[in-house]
């Protein structure tokens, strides 16, 4: 639980630091340092996907993924939730601020894979990484919405904090092998991230979500 710990406490402290630094921030500073985050995210990823003992299982999963992720249009139900939401609870500048804020840092894949990574290995690494990035962006959105983005932190820490809870369950049931291609495959989803991050290519990560469920499972029946 400490990944989501930090992380929250990152968007608490980056907010409040958006708040006080206002306008002043430059609009072409706060894309370089988005993009250039995009670099430590995909070797984030490539650590964690050279873990797997046996590539097949990670390339199938993330191959069936995508073709599950693109029928069941994972990635622009998310979006069209997001947009919903946003126009139903928009009310003010205090209030978009804090829907705008918790959306962007809930509604994606590391915000899933980030605390199940850590409830099933102990391995926090891919929410030090998110907090980078949501801390940057608390930065940028306070500066501009005010002290709505600072109360985002709560709900990351209910949301991540639930998925953290159930892989610490399932890690009982799975297998060292299992978590290692859960991981492997997972791996994969963020080094697609640090491109999306880069604007080398514009990946649609949600789709490819699916494949965290198949990795374990093809592990366990046929390997």
């Amino acid at each position: 639980m400490l990944g989501t710990i930090i992380n929250s406490a990152s968007i608490l402290i980056a907010s409040l630091a958006g708040v006080l630094i206002g306008e002043r921030l430059n609009e072409g500073l706060r894309g370089a340092l988005m993009n250039v985050l995009g670099l430590p995210v995909i070797l984030i990823g490539l650590q964690m996907a050279l873990k797997t003992e046996n590539v097949l299982i990670p390339t199938l999963s993330v191959a069936l993924g995508v073709i599950f992720g693109e029928l069941l249009g994972i990635e622009e139900r998310l979006e069209k939730i997001g947009r919903a939401l946003e126009v139903r609870l928009k009310r003010g500048r205090f209030t978009e601020g804090f829907v705008t804020a918790t959306l962007l840092y809930c509604v994606g894949p590391m915000a899933i894979l980030g605390p199940m990574q850590e409830g099933l290995t102990g391995d926090s690494s891919i929410l030090l990484a998110k907090s980078m990035l949501d801390g940057v962006a608390s930065i940028v959105l306070a500066s501009a919405l005010g002290i709505g983005v600072a109360f985002s932190a709560l709900s990351v820490l209910l949301y991540q904090g639930s998925f953290f809870l159930l892989a610490s369950r399932l890690s009982s049931l799975m297998s060292e092998m299992m978590i290692k291609e859960f991981t492997a495959t997972g791996g994969l989803l963020i080094v697609a991230i640090g491109i999306n991050l880069l604007e080398l290519r514009k990946l649609r990560v949600g789709n490819m979500l699916p494949a965290l469920l198949i990795a374990p499972l093809a592990t366990f029946f046929f390997f």
